[in-house]
């Protein structure tokens, strides 16, 4: 199971505004249905699955600004790839909310 992170920008659009683009992107990752899990945030998109799903999708996503008009793309990609155990992108946030619980130790 990996994590990804993945920031798209397009580039020569005409204008400074992408959220037509990012739209777009988002597609991909809802036909990718849900062996695929994801989260969009203001500045880029978490995904959780399997490695070469996941660069299978991230793979369609770059290209998608391209068949939209852009003539450039700029992506940038984190992997979190854990093989020691199986970790997903809420047990990641639960683990930090239990934290925050506990008084924070000297």
């Amino acid at each position: 199971m990996a994590i990804v992170q993945v920031t798209i920008v397009p580039i020569g659009t005409g204008s400074t505004s992408v959220s037509d683009y990012v739209a777009d992107v988002e597609r991909v990752l809802i036909e990718a249905g849900s062996n695929v899990k994801h989260q969009m945030t203001p500045m880029s998109t978490i995904i959780e699955g399997e490695l070469d799903e996941v660069l299978a999708v991230v793979r369609k996503m770059h290209e998608t600004p391209f068949a939209n008009g852009a003539l450039r793309v700029s992506t940038s990609i984190t992997i979190d790839d854990r093989r020691d155990k199986k970790g997903t992108m809420q047990q990641k946030m639960d683990a930090v909310a239990e934290k925050l619980q506990r008084p924070r130790s000297s």
